[in-house]
């Protein structure tokens, strides 16, 4: 008899990986072409994991002499239409603000994994939420954002890498994944076939520069120093990100509907917030919970939208307050936020998240 392919379960099967591995595979198979790192704990396993696979495709992969070196070879990869890529944490990518803000100020695509730890300083290498200031609010000098995204699982990980890609190309911009040390380290299965992504080559790239054989030649800067060219520039920039906050907006909700307070939380965080949430429920309790899945554009239109019935909010953060300040932000004062943090790379447990809820709810 016969045996009959197995392509197909082949295709189909899950695979055991960290949220770091499972990163990197979405870059890899986004069409990665250029991947520069530096070793720093609890990013490592992704730039071990990113020099086989990369050398597996027979594509760039270069571990840099620093941080700012990686960040400096992505702008260049980038500047000739590469998908280019870099990871570190905290302390790692405090170094690479500088070349974030030159990719955004040459309106060049790239991606960039954050997997936080704690901080300020060498901190530790627990996991933190700690720099979410920094990836929503700039990070480095000028009117600038990168799209930061927020993966809650190493399936989603992967997924927002593929789409990490897409994005930075489609906008001409930056992109970050914004990860923590516990998600990164912790193995879950990841089903690798269930991802669609657009291929590298799909989006026009004619403003790289390729050579000039055949045609005028090109330039891309940052500097404008003629009056009003920097201004027109920024103008332009702004244009654009007017535009991602109008159509890149994501989010994923949970019980929102007649509740009584919601509970808002991203990232490995909201794992515990969405088991603490889903056993009051079944305990009766009118509580519900939103994830924001991107950080910038963050979901405030959503929040303002369920502030005028809900109100009261709690926030939970492995950081001393950060979100927060959004959250309040979009209730413009139309409802209670309360807030509880752990700092430090201290990740609060189930049993702590119902506690609180429970003291709001009185």
């Amino acid at each position: 008899m016969k045996r009959k392919p197995k392509t197909e379960t082949i295709k189909r099967k899950k695979h055991l990986m960290t949220g770091n591995e499972a990163i990197g595979e979405g870059a890899v198979r986004a069409g990665c072409d250029f991947y520069a790192g530096y070793p720093i704990t609890p990013q490592n396993e992704l730039t071990a994991f990113m020099s086989r696979r990369m050398a597996e495709k027979k594509r760039i992969f270069i571990q840099s002499e620093s941080e700012i070196s990686a960040i400096s070879m992505v702008f260049g990869a980038s500047l000739t239409g590469k998908r280019a890529m870099t990871s570190s944490s905290s302390p790692g990518i405090s170094l690479k603000q500088e070349g974030i803000s030159y990719l955004a100020g040459c309106r060049l695509p790239g991606v960039i994994v954050n997997v936080m730890r704690g901080g300020p300083g060498l901190g530790n290498i627990s996991p933190s939420q700690a720099d979410y200031f920094q990836a929503t609010k700039g990070g480095g000098h000028g009117d600038y954002h990168t799209i930061v995204l927020a993966p809650a699982s190493a399936q989603e990980a992967m997924a927002l890498t593929m789409l990490a890609f897409d994005l930075a190309d489609i906008y001409r911009t930056p992109t970050m994944i914004l990860t923590d040390g516990m998600l990164g380290q912790m193995m879950e299965p990841v089903e690798i076939s269930r991802f669609k992504f657009k291929n590298s080559n799909s989006i026009s790239k004619k403003w790289s520069l390729t050579g000039a054989k055949g045609r005028n030649p090109q330039s891309i800067k940052s500097l404008y120093l003629k009056p009003g060219g920097l201004e027109r520039h920024n103008i332009n920039l702004q244009a654009t990100y007017t535009e991602i906050k109008k159509r890149e907006v994501r989010y994923e909700s949970l019980y929102c509907n007649n509740a009584e307070l919601i509970v808002v939380a991203y990232g490995s965080v909201s794992r515990i917030a969405r088991a603490a949430v889903k056993r009051l429920k079944s305990a009766g309790k009118q509580v519900g919970m939103l994830r924001p899945i991107s950080l910038w554009p963050f979901p405030d239109k959503v929040l303002k939208k369920y502030a005028n019935k809900t109100k009261r909010f709690l926030v939970i953060e492995m950081s001393a307050g950060q979100m927060v300040e959004d959250v309040r932000l979009a209730v413009e004062g139309n409802a209670k936020v309360d807030f509880y943090g752990r700092t430090g790379g201290s990740i609060p447990t189930q049993k702590e998240v119902e506690e609180k809820i429970s003291r709001c709810l009185r």
